[in-house]
Parts: structure tokens; sequence; C-alpha cells
């Protein structure tokens, strides 16, 4: 875990929207889908304002890595900020203990072999109602029970142990954060420079160009495709792995949800561009998928 206090002068900035499309032009704070030496999440937030301690911390579990960036307020201790992170990284690693799929005694690979019910761990309970109400959303492009081998929420799960690492950050008192998990992210406040948070996403094809910036102090982005990893996607409707390139990018404010349309459009490709905007506020950003 890294922690900064950084010098020089105070920055007032106005509040800008939630999210905000530029063009993929100056400097960004977070990167999504960089596929240069090193997948990096972080780009120019390295000093804060003056007063304020900007910590960063990096969480690996079985079944994905995580990475924390927050700036915390001017009352809050060194200790406090530890004790925060800390309360974090627990909430992501009993996650991972207790819902991965990768994990053979996890309650989900419990469930897959039906020695569980969901309805005796609320929690678990709740993984499996959001799937259920993202099967019904997506037009059953995500279905987390259409997947070899059984159960496997997989598309939604990353999103959810963000949302809830993130509410523990915010339990703490801490307004200004982002956690980033590849190409998947939530943010709230704003980031070390005082403005809203610039959020780089990379073009699916040519990841070493910024397709877009995003401002944002509020809000999530799911992707899928968008880190050049393939074979994690599968078409429920014939229960086979999605064999065309490509990536599908949404935002909206809940990762989980989010992450779960991003999975859908991936897996859908055209198919699945009647369903944006929707309602409650996820849009889509990129919904790119060709042929290998």
């Amino acid at each position: 875990m890294a922690i900064q206090q950084a010098s020089g002068p105070s920055t007032s900035i106005a509040r800008a929207p939630r999210s905000t499309i530029r063009d993929g032009r100056g400097r960004a704070d977070l990167w999504l889908g960089y596929q240069g030496p090193a997948n990096r999440p972080f780009g120019a937030s390295t000093a804060a304002a003056a007063g304020r301690v900007v910590a960063r911390h990096a969480v690996h579990t079985s079944a994905a890595d995580f990475s924390l960036m927050l700036v915390a307020p001017e009352w809050m201790s060194r200790r406090a900020i530890s004790e925060a992170i800390a309360d974090a990284v627990a909430e992501l690693r009993a996650i991972d203990v207790t819902y991965s799929p990768l994990r053979r005694n996890s309650l989900v690979s419990l469930l897959r072999r039906g020695e569980v019910s969901a309805e005796a761990y609320p929690p678990l309970a709740d993984i499996v109602a959001r799937c259920d109400a993202m099967r019904a959303a997506t037009d059953g492009w995500f279905d987390a029970w259409a997947v070899p081998g059984g159960f496997d929420p997989g598309g939604l799960l990353k999103g959810w142990a963000v949302d809830r690492a993130a509410a523990r950050l915010r339990a703490a008192g801490i307004e200004d954060y982002a956690v980033v998990s590849e190409a998947d992210l939530t943010v709230r406040g704003h980031a070390p420079h005082g403005g809203p948070w610039r959020v780089a996403v990379h073009h699916p094809r040519e990841p070493r160009r910024i397709a877009m910036v995003l401002e944002m102090t509020e809000g999530a982005v799911g992707a899928s495709g968008l880190t050049g990893h393939r074979g994690h996607v599968v078409d429920p409707h014939v229960a086979e792995i999605v064999r065309h390139e490509g990536a599908a990018v949404v935002t909206g404010p809940d990762l989980a949800v989010a992450d779960a349309y991003a999975t859908a459009l991936f897996a859908a490709g055209p198919a699945g561009l009647g369903w944006f905007p929707t309602v409650d506020g996820y849009r889509m950003l990129i919904a790119e998928c060709r042929p290998t």
C-alpha cells in the first residue's frame, strides 16, 4: 500500500456532470483496456491538493486483481486511512473465499452441486436475484445458469465485489475514491487533482489508442473484451464460448449491473443493441463485435 501527502496550492474546480465524454486527449487518472507491458490502472493521479492524502493499494484474489485509490478527507489520520483500506480489502478477500466459483468450497460451488440453497445465505440470495434480474433485462443473453458446469455469476460477481468494497470506503468517511478491477471500475467524488476522475477507455482493436475519456464524479464502467481476453464469455443460447472479437463497454450507477450488461452485449453482438440506453441510467459506450 502506498500513501503520500502532496504539497502545493489547493485546486478549485466546479463539479462536473456525473459522466462526460471527452475527445480522448489529455492526461488520464485511470486507464481501462491498456495492453502495454503491464495493464496499468492509474494514470496521472500522483498528487493531491495541500492537506489531502492519496493512498493506493493492490489486491490479488483467485478470480481477479483489484486496485484502490482514495483521497482521504483532511480530518482523517493515516491510521484511519490504513484501517479503511484494510476493511475494503478484507471485503474483497471474503467475497472471493465465500463466493468465487473457482473455489471448490465456496457457496457458489456448493450451490452448483446442489449442496446448499441460496435462501439459506442472504448475500448469496442477493447474487442469485441479481442474476435473475439481468437474465430478464437482457433477453437471456446474460444467463448465469447457461454456463458449462452450472451456475456461474462471474459476469456480475466482480462488479458486485467492487461495489461492496466501495461501500466500505464510504462507511469509513471516504468520499473520493476509485476501485478498479481490470477493465471495470467505480468512482466517486474527485480525483487527487481536485477535478472529476478522468477515465481513459482504450480502443478494443487498437489498445495503444484511447477511444474516449470520461469525466466522472460518480458511477461505474463495466467492460467485456476490452483487455483482449478471449474465451471468457459464453453464448447462453447455445452454451458455447463466444468466438468473435471486439468489446462492449457500459456505464451506469451500479458496477454489477453495468458489468452484466457488458457481458450480455459482448455475447449478443448486434442482437443486444435494443437494450440501451435503459430507463435506470445505463448507456452503451462501445459495442464492437466481429467474427474471428
